[in-house]
């Protein structure tokens, strides 16, 4: 009897228990300015030509998909963003409205002990946000490192 019950207490505690599991965000999924500045960061750092596709674009889109620029432009392109926004961390300082509803978010990028601050601006594409342009200027000599 003793095990009868051990049993049944055993199977009405498995009855019980409810297991979630939280989904990651679809690949390259922005649904925010942070969201999408990490994505297209987070590509920088890793060297992902593709993720980096996925995050910078424009009100028509991920860049991947941009008729206007041939591939081996938009590879190079991004080779060039790669080295100047190259870091080891990263960390929003500020964002604030921009003109034609965009954001900007200030940003300061550190390899070692070098830190450079720079804009961001972020759009929105409708359901996703890109990034769509950054300033190089004052991060050149991160590139040189």
């Amino acid at each position: 009897m003793r095990k009868l019950m051990l049993a049944l207490a055993m199977l009405t505690a498995a009855a019980c228990t409810t297991t979630s599991r939280v989904e990651p965000p679809a690949a390259g999924a922005s649904s925010g300015p942070r969201p999408a500045l990490d994505a297209f960061l987070s590509a920088v750092r890793t060297q992902d030509l593709q993720a980096m596709s996925l995050a910078w674009g424009d009100k028509e889109g991920p860049i991947r998909d941009n008729k206007r620029l041939a591939r081996d432009e938009v590879e190079r392109r991004e080779l060039i963003m790669m080295c100047y926004f190259r870091h080891d961390r990263y960390r929003v300082i500020s964002e604030q409205q921009a003109a034609g509803g965009e954001r900007m978010l200030e940003v300061e990028l550190s390899k070692g002990t070098l830190s450079r601050t720079t804009n961001f601006f972020v759009v929105n594409a409708g359901d996703r946000w890109y990034v769509r342009n950054a300033e190089m200027e004052p991060v050149k000599d991160l590139c040189k490192r």
